[in-house]
């Protein structure tokens, strides 16, 4: 049952990094966990692969249709669990480096007809950090207070921040960076009943313009609003699953003034699982696939991370 032990929760610290190192949009996360309650003062490190394939770029509403693609991301990422004046929180850090082929119809203004291209990228995507406070139900705690912590209802919020110091070339429609920021606030809820949990998150992502895009233009993107839900179920302390769902709009966007047709109204499932295999170790797979998806959605995405933590006196 989640609460009893330490090793329910070695696992979550991690759980933001992984979905956010992957090249899809930020707002396709899908993060069982990511409002758990840390023991304070530990330090994780964070390796891991993920593989998608289908209508994914790192930018959706690029005006490319029928794609075809598969993306290969190395995730590396650092985060620390920490005291927030009584509370519990996160700090991390994550750096991935992709490699992308992709092929499909492009639409620019002049073109009669949409025209065949191909593309293959490599590179440091955008780098990635989060900060996570828990404002209710997760006071701080160390280690050996931890283990009679059991959890009730968590409320919690965070900040994701992107920089655009990722791969990009202003003379290239796809790129594995994006060339501008992103700031994603997010309120979350976590309810654990017996063994299970159920996680709600609502989240808006605002962007900054790219003032170099595809020959020097000026792109905007409006907000994007996301949220997402788990039910999560732990099978003995170091081993649970999750069934995820996610849904966001929004994002429409406008190159010099001129408004694209490319509103977003999409949603993924996905399936995750995490196991610890002892004290400083733990493995977490995970894969998603579009349910509904109006632009750039159509793909599907698979992944294992390692986590290593130390620290706190363990």
């Amino acid at each position: 049952m989640p609460g009893n032990n330490l090793n329910p929760f070695l696992s979550a610290a991690a759980a933001f990094t992984l979905a956010l190192a992957c090249m899809p949009v930020r707002a396709q996360q899908l993060e069982p966990r990511a409002y758990a309650n840390l023991p304070i003062g530990l330090n994780f490190l964070l390796a891991g692969y993920a593989y998608s394939q289908g209508d994914v770029l790192a930018d959706p509403s690029l005006p490319v249709s029928d794609a075809k693609s598969k993306v290969n991301t190395l995730i590396l990422g650092y985060a620390r669990s920490l005291d927030f004046w009584g509370k519990s929180g996160s700090v991390g850090l994550v750096l991935p480096y992709a490699e992308l082929s992709a092929s499909g119809q492009l639409s620019t203004s002049g073109q009669a007809a949409p025209q065949s291209t191909s593309v293959t990228r490599s590179g440091f995507s955008d780098p990635l950090l989060r900060l996570a406070i828990n404002l209710h139900g997760a006071p701080a705690l160390s280690p050996a207070q931890f283990r009679e912590y059991k959890q009730g209802t968590i409320v919690g919020t965070s900040l994701v921040v992107t920089a655009p110091w990722g791969q990009y070339d202003g003379t290239k429609l796809v790129n594995i960076g994006t060339h501008r920021w992103s700031f994603k606030p997010e309120v979350g809820v976590s309810q654990a009943l017996g063994p299970w949990i159920l996680e709600g998150a609502f989240g808006v992502t605002f962007f900054t313009d790219n003032d170099d895009f595809f020959g020097g233009h000026t792109r905007k993107q409006d907000p994007l609003y996301a949220a997402q839900a788990h039910v999560i179920y732990y099978f003995d302390p170091g081993l649970w699953g999750a069934l995820d769902l996610t849904y966001y709009a929004g994002g429409r966007t406008s190159v010099d003034g001129v408004l694209n047709n490319d509103l977003q109204q999409n949603s993924r499932w996905g399936a995750t699982l995490g196991k610890s295999l002892d004290l400083h170790n733990s493995l977490k797979a995970y894969l998603s696939s579009g349910v509904v998806a109006r632009t750039g959605t159509k793909f599907n995405t698979a992944g294992l991370a390692w986590q290593h933590l130390w620290g706190a006196g363990l």
